[in-house]
């Protein structure tokens, strides 16, 4: 297993940072590679991926959700075998900090160089660069779910 940690501040309160989170079909707009997530149920999302020319669908399932906390998950079926946390951190009334953790199993040698070459890092880096400039552009969630998993 391989491990990233990466974070980014963002000029958005906490809430706001964290309803936006729990909206994976927006994911897309900010996360490179992700075509597409349904959500099947409160709980487990359908993702659809290319990176690398390489495409993948898997399905996850949110393990823990505390509104304004975190959001913990797991893969459950498919190509891909990751599991992380993202955790939101008050640092000001309009400013919070977004931190991720991800622990991913690349499979063959193709995604075994890109990780020793850290691909996944820089990819996670700009993800999260990308989710600051959605989120602050908007001033505000597209929507939220304030329930706990």
């Amino acid at each position: 297993m391989s491990k990233v940690e990466e974070s980014v501040e963002v000029d958005v309160p906490v809430r706001t940072a964290s309803n936006q989170w729990t909206q994976f079909e927006s994911f897309p707009h900010f996360m490179e590679g992700v075509e597409r997530i349904d959500q099947l149920t409160p709980t487990v999302t359908h993702w659809v991926t290319k990176l690398g020319g390489v495409d993948r669908e898997f399905d996850a399932r949110i393990t823990e959700q505390i509104p304004d906390g975190r959001v913990a998950w797991t893969t459950v079926d498919g190509e891909v075998k990751q599991a992380g946390v993202v955790t939101f951190h008050h640092l000001a009334d309009n400013k919070s900090k977004v931190m991720l953790q991800l622990d991913y199993d690349p499979e063959g040698f193709a995604e075994n160089v890109g990780d020793k070459l850290g691909f996944v890092k820089r990819q996670i880096t700009g993800d999260l660069k990308r989710f600051k400039e959605f989120i602050e552009e908007r001033g505000s969630e597209t929507g939220s779910w304030r329930g706990e998993a």
